[in-house]
């Protein structure tokens, strides 16, 4: 496989698409507006709410991990997990600006 060569991009490029890739499945977001809503959560409530598998949940709430979109906590036999406020800040920072530079588009191109 080739290089993905990321040094030819921003650091802010970059870090879009790291985020953009971590919410890339709707299990995801899914876990995402689950721990928003309760504001925490045990690991085997979000496998009820997503209806997967164990493993399955577990993976992605790794990969959220992985990207600081989610931190945990060991609590006895249980992981308890919730949104990382300083990251999911600084991300929605990112999007916002993101998106905000095509607020000056005036017609549609194609």
């Amino acid at each position: 496989m080739g290089t993905s060569k990321l040094e030819l991009f921003t650091k802010e490029q970059n870090e879009i698409a790291a985020i953009a890739k971590a919410l890339s499945h709707p299990a995801r977001i899914a876990i995402i507006q689950s721990l928003l809503k309760k504001n925490s959560c045990v690991c085997g409530d979000l496998v009820e709410e997503t209806g997967l598998a164990q493993s399955t949940t577990s993976q992605h709430l790794k990969e959220l991990k992985n990207a600081g979109i989610i931190q945990g906590s060991v609590d006895g036999v249980n992981v308890c997990y919730c949104i990382d406020v300083k990251t999911w800040t600084k991300y929605s920072n990112l999007f916002a600006k993101f998106f905000e530079a095509a607020t000056h588009v005036k017609s549609q191109c194609c």
